[in-house]
């Protein structure tokens, strides 16, 4: 009698959740383990590897928070409603709705943060996509190029700048007046490339849709009032992840109560997690044995145009290598308090020049979690490529406003 075909037996879980593993979430494990044996190997001391953990760990807290705030909402439909809006606020008219997602997410940067709008309004304008029939590309783009050069106007609007101005002692208005140029010059220049490279190829018409009504409206409300409540939060100054997780916590409460459906432990941003705190460690290594004196060789300490130029110069090209943040703050150790304009080209530089790579601003990581979740392909050489293009116009002009305007 022949035998019965044997069942193949499933993969061991181990070797699912292997094969589930994309590039960047290698990339996160393998910072992550190089941190901790840098750690471990006494390559990094631990005095230096204590005060970064203390010092990100509020930062950490946030991110989890945050990304748990931005999916719910997204799962009440908070972002469906606004995104209907936008597209019926534009008539059907391709370059009536490029400018007003470029005002809302410039708007939104300036005066939330950069994070802020990666997080809450990334969904929003994939939402607004598909309400106006586009490709979602073009939106998803705009979010991100203008989360990272639309943050150079306010102290709150990056955490650099409130490094900068601390270290300066420039009051917000004062800093707002010697940033507004750059500023504008960014702005402007993002808004041609974002045409060039993507919006003019939109067909110039499309069917504005009706008003979008939520499904679950207790849902709805409670992920509203939770998104304002954090907007608030920011203005106000209060701690923002403090802020975030009681408004996340509010939310997860909310879901448990209507539809647990949603809550899962996907939530909880792992890759994003584990590559912040591994590259913040690896960056303290690389530090200790003598980035200090490479960024010096780098920047230099001249004062004068020559200086900023190069500040900005190593400012974006390290910060696309490396990170924005660490960047900033291991150029700043070495450029003299006495240098204003030389550290404005650092901030320049490492603020908007991560347009390059994924892991060039923690803005873009965060972006890249809400696309990764809507499911929007990004083609990584169209990205590198007009964001590297991107990235050397806005640096030029916003380094050229500084200095001669």
């Amino acid at each position: 009698m022949d035998e019965a075909p044997s069942v193949a037996e499933p993969p061991p879980l181990f070797r699912r959740v292997l094969a589930r593993l994309e590039f960047l979430d290698w990339l996160a494990i393998g910072l992550l383990v190089a941190g901790g044996l840098a750690v471990a190997t006494g390559a990094l001391p631990t005095s230096v590897s204590s005060v970064t953990l203390e010092r990100i760990a509020p930062l950490l807290a946030f991110l989890a928070a945050v990304i748990v705030l931005a999916e719910l909402t997204a799962q009440a439909e908070v972002f469906d409603v606004i995104a209907s809006r936008i597209t019926i606020w534009a008539g059907g008219s391709n370059v009536v709705l490029f400018g007003l997602c470029l005002g809302f997410a410039a708007l939104t940067t300036i005066f939330l943060n950069l994070d802020t709008t990666a997080v809450l309004l990334t969904p929003v304008m994939l939402a607004t996509a598909y309400r106006a029939g586009v490709d979602r590309l073009p939106l998803a783009m705009t979010t991100v190029w203008l989360a990272n050069t639309a943050s150079l106007l306010l102290p709150v609007s990056n955490l650099t700048n409130l490094l900068a101005a601390d270290r300066i002692g420039l009051r917000p208005l004062e800093f707002a007046a010697r940033m507004a140029l750059p500023q504008v010059a960014a702005l402007v220049v993002v808004a041609v490339c974002l045409w060039v490279f993507y919006w003019r190829h939109n067909a110039k018409r499309y069917t504005p849709p009706a008003p979008h009504t939520p499904s679950h409206r207790n849902l709805f409300i409670v992920a509203s009032i939770s998104c304002l409540v954090f907007i608030v939060g920011i203005l106000v100054g209060w701690a923002i992840w403090a802020i975030a997780a009681v408004c996340a916590a509010v939310l997860v409460v909310a879901f448990a109560v209507w539809d647990r459906t949603h809550l899962r432990w996907s939530l909880i941003p792992w890759r994003l997690l584990a590559f912040v705190t591994g590259l913040f460690l690896v960056v303290d290594t690389i530090f200790e044995w003598g980035l200090s004196h490479v960024m010096t060789a780098l920047i230099g300490t001249d004062p004068g145009a020559s200086g900023v130029w190069r500040a900005a110069t190593t400012g974006g090209v390290l910060s696309n290598l490396l990170n924005n943040l660490p960047t900033y703050l291991t150029g700043e150790h070495v450029i003299p308090v006495a240098n204003g304009d030389q550290l404005f080209g650092l901030l320049i530089g490492t603020n908007v020049g991560p347009l390059i790579t994924p892991w060039a601003s923690l803005a873009t990581l965060l972006w890249l979690e809400r696309c990764r979740s809507a499911g929007v392909e990004i083609k990584w050489g169209r990205f590198l490529a007009t964001g590297a293009i991107t990235a050397v116009a806005v640096l030029v002009a916003s380094i050229a406003s500084l200095l001669y305007l």
